[in-house]
């Protein structure tokens, strides 16, 4: 392992390691307090009456977790595919739990992904070819995206997806998403030109852009990008067709999944709302909350589900409702697992027969 390889590593364990539980506690109280907010501007004692968990709504609530199941064996699933089962099931659930755990404590634009090769590593994948599994996995990711949102359009009308209501909230709303969405499909094509098609081309272009002064500060990043994309495109042009139809099928079944979690918990508590738009909808949350500033886009989550739901609910008190139950779900679970599985974790330290690059 070179120096830059060795300092990532040292710094992913550092941030694992040091105020732990201060990481996971500014995510929760963001979250409930938001909560606490909503509670006390939306809610009202009729929701809690008119609420009756009997077994249709217990049950849905079960589904719901079944679905979360789901999604965290299709992201197993895709690290056994990508790293050709050298993964054990075991191994793969542990780096996505850590995976997810980092996401809960970052903000969204930091994400899981960065502290994944350090997770691989420690399971024993050289730590070269963990970073181009990664990379490999945020392509399939934004693929995923750029390729759904065309159809999700097709199938449900932008003006039912977006709200019923014309206020400053939609507008924003619809605003916000096709910005992000333009630079999910912008940061999609500069990945496949820079690691499938031209990576010698890319490589040679930014590697020229950073040597200019202004930007001279940032050239070993850039350098490293760089031989990141180039060794991820070697990998990835030798891949078999049924190799990248399970990686996508992994890939499909994990955000699917996520978003049947909203499904579900509106079976239990609103079955009179239309589960296509719910579903197209989070879609659309989970392209906005990329860009949340907040820890697992804690605080802002809340707050967005609530206004963008709450027009398909008899009472918006309901949606804050729903809302808590999602996060519970979705979110303060993995801050639950990461409590107590990264104290072990850290204390074994990385596994000395992990291989040099």
């Amino acid at each position: 392992m070179n120096e830059p390889e060795a300092r990532t590593v040292s710094d992913g364990k550092k941030f694992l390691s040091h105020n732990l539980s201060y990481k996971i506690l500014i995510p929760v109280l963001i979250g409930l307090g938001v909560v606490a907010w909503l509670f006390h501007g939306e809610f009202s004692a009729d929701v809690w009456d008119n609420i009756v968990f009997d077994g249709h709504v217990i049950g849905c609530i079960a589904l719901a977790w079944l679905c979360m199941l789901g999604r965290d064996f299709g992201l197993s699933w895709r690290f056994r595919a990508i790293t050709d089962r050298r993964l054990k099931w075991r191994q793969a659930i542990r780096v996505n739990m850590l995976c997810e755990f980092t996401s809960a404590v970052t903000p969204s634009s930091v994400g899981g992904s960065t502290f994944g090769m350090i997770y691989l590593h420690r399971e024993g994948i050289p730590f070269g070819r963990a970073t181009t599994l990664m990379m490999t996995t945020l392509i399939l990711d934004e693929s995923f995206f750029v390729v759904f949102c065309p159809i999700l359009m097709w199938i449900i009308s932008p003006d039912v997806l977006f709200g019923f209501n014309s206020d400053v909230f939609t507008s924003g709303l619809r605003t916000v998403f096709w910005l992000v969405y333009a630079g999910i499909v912008l940061w999609t094509a500069f990945l496949f030109f820079g690691v499938i098609v031209r990576p010698a081309v890319m490589k040679k272009v930014i590697n020229s852009i950073f040597r200019l002064r202004l930007l001279r500060r940032w050239r070993h990043k850039a350098e490293r990008l760089t031989d990141n994309m180039e060794a991820t495109g070697k990998e990835l042009r030798h891949r078999s067709l049924a190799w990248w139809l399970k990686a996508f099928a992994a890939t499909g079944l994990s955000w699917s999944s996520r978003y049947l979690v909203v499904n579900m918990l509106f079976l239990a508590f609103a079955p009179y709302a239309s589960q296509l738009v719910v579903f197209g909808r989070q879609f659309v949350v989970w392209i906005v909350l990329t860009i949340s500033p907040t820890p697992g886009g804690s605080g802002v989550s809340e707050w967005l589900f609530t206004e963008y739901y709450g027009d398909l609910l008899n009472d918006y008190g309901l949606a804050v409702v729903i809302a808590l139950f999602w996060r519970i779900i979705s979110y303060y679970i993995y801050l639950v697992i990461g409590a107590c599985i990264v104290p072990a974790w850290v204390r074994q330290g990385f596994r000395s027969r992990s291989n040099k690059k």
